[in-house]
């Protein structure tokens, strides 16, 4: 029964492993600015996720490792002394659109993490984390450990100040 059991947890792990390693990856990068840090962080939560009983997590995987990863990266970029914004590891990738259409949109993005640049700190992680992640207001309030009518104050916030940004680009 026990290598049943083992062989179920082999397998879930695996499998989140498979899910999430490299938007974990991504998300890491962004924080340490350094990818090299991002997969040693992330590798990092992989091993405290071996540690971890499956129904500890009580089908919270998601929150569960971005909060730990952000906490890993964060540690890992304070001792480096290097934390950067959204914006200066994002990129679009190309796609088979008409290349007008691929040129406009890839400006439009530009002006965007342009935008998302200049916010604090605070906003753009809520906002990374739900437009790059798809993670919900709840999950982000996990990760982030701030209420959820916080997470959508600075959600707001954020996507208002972009708005108002891009109005007075136009």
């Amino acid at each position: 029964m026990a290598e049943v059991e083992q062989a179920k947890r082999v397998t879930w792990i695996r499998s989140v492993l498979a899910q999430y390693e490299g938007p974990l990856t991504g998300y890491a990068a962004r924080i340490t600015g350094d990818a090299e840090s991002a997969r040693d962080v992330v590798q990092e939560v992989f091993l405290q996720l071996c540690r971890q009983e499956q129904a500890e997590l009580n089908g919270r995987v998601a929150p569960w490792l971005y909060a730990v990863c952000r906490n890993h990266a964060l540690d890992v970029a304070r001792k480096s002394g290097r934390v950067t914004t959204l914006g200066e590891t994002d990129r679009i990738d190309g796609d088979d659109r008409d290349p007008a259409t691929v040129v406009e949109s890839r400006e439009g993005a530009g002006r965007i993490a342009e935008m998302l640049t200049r916010l604090p700190d605070n906003q753009q992680d809520v906002i990374h984390l739900r437009f790059q992640h798809g993670l919900s207001y709840k999950e982000i309030a996990e990760v982030t450990r701030l209420s959820v009518s916080n997470v959508g104050y600075l959600m707001h916030t954020g996507l208002k100040a972009i708005r108002e940004g891009l109005k007075d680009q136009d």
